[in-house]
């Protein structure tokens, strides 16, 4: 693997700082091809894309943004139309485009994925002007599977590595997570489950990917949402993250909304002024985390 150092730093920097609003950028999160991938296709090479933040609204927060699909595929518009809200209000955002089953991956490459892509944010944080310590991760459905999976599984980094990437925590300081998988157990998402661990994984590797038994002290604090008439993903998933959060004395917000399918996304276009209301309550509990203006 091609060694990162402060060179290739600079010109991914370069490559991103002066870009209009809305206007992209996508950039392999290895520059030598990603860990145990299966060739050089498009499929094998995990991408961020940028959106810059509304330079007057910039409050120096970034996240990343994981569409779901049930680690089948990525929803577009649980990614796309994400990172121009954040964008709208201030907020650097970064569409994750990681492996998938179908293409021949499985646990531990997503979270892989996931954790490189918080990691290069915060490496990049000063000529990115993003403060390294207003760094998300924000997830719909089986991307909240994988931003919950990251929150409660991140590292500081490996202080010996001679990649100056991976010396670098995945830690995110805050979670978003959205109608989100969160169990691998009874109330999972069985394509989800079959996609990420494969036809009969272990008992161990269930409760490891059960994100709701793996909640610690240290765990970000979140903002949770689902509907109750949610036929696809269980609401069950939320309530049992919440409680473990609870548990712990982590401290999160969680909104249960009466109606509403599954895969709502914002439930509206650009400029999402008729956006789900959750959208609305995201901004409230963003403003009291110090996230947005």
């Amino acid at each position: 693997m091609v060694v990162w150092n402060k060179i290739d730093i600079l010109i991914y920097s370069i490559l991103i700082i002066y870009i209009p609003c809305f206007a992209q950028t996508s950039f392999p999160l290895w520059n030598d091809g990603a860990p145990d991938a299966l060739g050089k296709a498009e499929k094998d090479i995990p991408t961020l894309t940028y959106y810059p933040p509304d330079l007057e609204k910039a409050t120096g927060a970034a996240i990343v943004i994981c569409p779901g699909g049930g680690y089948h595929h990525l929803a577009r518009h649980e990614g796309e139309d994400y990172a121009k809200l954040f964008s709208m209000h201030g907020v650097a955002a970064f569409v994750l485009k990681y492996r998938l089953g179908p293409d021949g991956y499985k646990h531990p490459a997503m979270l892989n994925d996931a954790k490189r892509a918080l990691r290069i944010l915060r490496a990049c944080s000063v000529q990115w002007n993003i403060n390294p310590c207003k760094i998300g991760i924000i997830g719909s459905s089986a991307g909240g599977h994988l931003a919950s999976t990251l929150l409660t599984h991140f590292d500081s980094g490996n202080t010996t590595s001679t990649d100056s990437i991976e010396r670098v925590s995945s830690r995110p300081d805050f979670g978003i997570l959205c109608y989100p998988v969160i169990s691998m157990g009874t109330i999972t998402h069985g394509g989800s489950k079959q996609n990420l661990l494969g036809d009969n994984p272990s008992p161990e590797l269930v409760e490891l990917l059960s994100s709701e038994k793996q909640v610690t002290e240290d765990t970000p604090p979140c903002f949770i949402w689902h509907t109750s008439e949610d036929k696809s993903v269980s609401v069950e998933n939320s309530i049992e993250f919440a409680r473990s959060l609870s548990k712990k004395s982590v401290p999160y917000d969680l909104h249960i909304y009466q109606q509403g399918r599954h895969g709502l996304g914002l439930a509206d276009k650009y400029p999402f002024t008729n956006a789900h209301p959750w959208v609305k309550d995201l901004l409230v509990w963003l403003k009291i985390q110090v996230i947005i203006k």
